[in-house]
C-alpha cells in the first residue's frame, strides 16, 4: 500500500520537473513560420478595415497585400470609404483634415499590428527566452513582455502538432496611446496558416478597428 502511494505522488513530480527547452521551441516554431510564409508568398490579398469611432462606423479601407521579390510584405491601400457626410466650406475643410488624421492613426495601428504578426527570427527567440511557456491540451502558450515597446505585453498560442500560430493577444503603445490588439488564424484547406481577422482597440480615440483579410488568389507566374 505504501509502495502504491509512494508512485502516486511521484508520477506528478515527474510531469512537473519536465521543463520545456524554450530555445529550442523558439527555433522550431521560426522554422515552422518561415516554412508557411514561403507558401504564403504565393499569394495576393486585401484587408477590409473597417473602423468604428463610439461605436459607429466612420470609415472602410481596402489594403491590398503582397510578397516583394526580396520576401518583404508590401502593402498598398486602393479604397477608401468614409461615412461621414462631408459639410460645405471652411468646416469641410477641416472635416477633411481630421479624417486625414484619423486615416493616418489608424494605419499606424495597423501598422503597429503587422509587426507583432511578423515577428521576426531574433524578436522569436528573445520573445520566448524571456516568455513564461507553457502546455496543454495540444497548445502551446507563450506569455512575454517589452516585445516591441517598452511595457508591452503578447500572449502567442500556437498549435502544439504543427507549430503553427493559432492567435495572438496585444497591449502596447501607439506614441503615448494605449493599443490593445488580437490577431486571430486560420487554414486554407491546403494546410497553409494565415492571419485572418485582426481586431484593436484604442480607448484615447474611443477607436475600434475590425480588419478581415479576404480575397485570397494565387499569383500568376
Amino acid at each position: 500500500m505504501k509502495k502504491l502511494l509512494f508512485l502516486v505522488c511521484l508520477i506528478p513530480s515527474i510531469y512537473c520537473s519536465a521543463q520545456i527547452d524554450k530555445d529550442q521551441l523558439a527555433l522550431a516554431i521560426n522554422k515552422a513560420d518561415e516554412a508557411n510564409t514561403e507558401k504564403l508568398k504565393a499569394f495576393i490579398w486585401k484587408r477590409k478595415s473597417d473602423v468604428f469611432v463610439e461605436g459607429t462606423l466612420k470609415l472602410t479601407t481596402i489594403t491590398e497585400f503582397s510578397f516583394d521579390e526580396a520576401g518583404k510584405l508590401q502593402a498598398k491601400m486602393v479604397d477608401a470609404q468614409s461615412s461621414v457626410k462631408q459639410k460645405p466650406g471652411i468646416r469641410g475643410k477641416m472635416q477633411e483634415s481630421a479624417a486625414e488624421d484619423k486615416m493616418d492613426y489608424v494605419g499606424k495601428a495597423l501598422e503597429l499590428s503587422l509587426a507583432y504578426t511578423y515577428m521576426t527570427k531574433g524578436e522569436l527567440i528573445d520573445f520566448f527566452g524571456k516568455a513564461t511557456v507553457t502546455e496543454a491540451n495540444g497548445i502551446i502558450t507563450a506569455i512575454g513582455e517589452n516585445v516591441k515597446v517598452k511595457g508591452d505585453k503578447l500572449t502567442v498560442l500556437v498549435e502544439a502538432a504543427t507549430n503553427l500560430y493559432l492567435s495572438k493577444k496585444f497591449s502596447s503603445l501607439l506614441g503615448k496611446d494605449p493599443i490593445d490588439g488580437e490577431i486571430k488564424y486560420e487554414k486554407f484547406s491546403s494546410g497553409v496558416n494565415h492571419g485572418s481577422v485582426t481586431l484593436l482597440n484604442m480607448p484615447a480615440q474611443k477607436t475600434k478597428i475590425d480588419a478581415k483579410n479576404q480575397d485570397y488568389s494565387q499569383r500568376v507566374k
